[in-house]
């Protein structure tokens, strides 16, 4: 049985970072700097480890009081489908309960994950972007 570690707001060690963004091949880890910045940076950020090995995280960009947006979640491939992703999204959710607007964008098989979380689709409304990789194509 896994005895996964959550945290929040801690440490982001930048090679293991580097070695889960790399193993989910998403263009973002060619771009270091700029992640980790992005990271370190978030509203929130929640880390998932197993011992001291970095086996997923979450961030939220939010203003705090109204609106927040979940633009990465990573689950290192070897630990998917264990539950640690939708215990990452719990506990973004719950931080950020009661606000007007939690949005993501979501493609291929994360869109089931999502809404087995309980996200829905947002209406009519079609994601639109400007968007500097190519994992998505």
């Amino acid at each position: 049985m896994l005895q996964i570690r959550y945290d929040e707001n801690g440490d982001l060690p930048q090679e293991q970072v580097l070695a889960l963004y790399r193993a989910l091949h998403w263009s973002s880890a060619q771009k270091p700097v700029e992640l980790i910045n992005a990271l370190r940076h978030s509203h929130t950020v929640i880390t998932a480890w197993d011992g001291d090995t970095l086996v997923g995280l979450g961030n939220a960009i939010s203003d705090g009081y109204l609106v927040v947006y979940y633009p990465h979640l990573a689950v290192l491939p070897a630990y998917q489908g264990q539950g640690i992703g939708r215990e990452l999204v719990r506990r973004l959710r719950e931080k950020y309960n009661g606000f007007h607007q939690q949005a993501l964008i979501a493609d291929g098989g994360a869109i089931e994950f999502y809404i087995k979380c309980g996200f829905v689709k947002a209406g009519k409304c079609e994601a639109l972007w400007v968007y500097d990789g190519h994992d998505h194509d």
